[in-house]
């Protein structure tokens, strides 16, 4: 009895660690899909927006810098607002 008792643990854990490892790779796919889509040109141009970090200040709150059209943006974003805290160009990219 212990024999099966042992089996049916070890093949619950077997479904439970296939579970995961599923929903792990499709968020890594939604990942992959979403990140293409927001550095697809637009009309030949460079990607139209980059994200770079966030910061949390508060429950609701954060800070966020992105680049956009060769700027970085410094956005506080809350809930219903998004302010523009600062903004500067892109330092020049050196050549390999």
């Amino acid at each position: 009895m212990s024999g099966g008792l042992v089996g049916t643990l070890a093949g619950t854990a077997f479904a439970l660690l296939l579970v995961l490892a599923l929903a792990w790779g499709a968020i890594r796919l939604l990942k992959l899909v979403q990140d293409r889509q927001m550095a697809a040109p637009v009309d030949g141009a460079a990607a139209p927006m980059k994200f770079l970090r966030a910061m949390p200040v508060g429950p609701r709150e954060r800070v966020v810098l992105i680049e956009v059209e060769g700027e970085r943006l410094l956005l506080g974003v809350a809930v219903g607002s998004v302010r523009l805290l600062g903004r500067w160009p892109l330092p020049p990219r050196e050549l390999p």
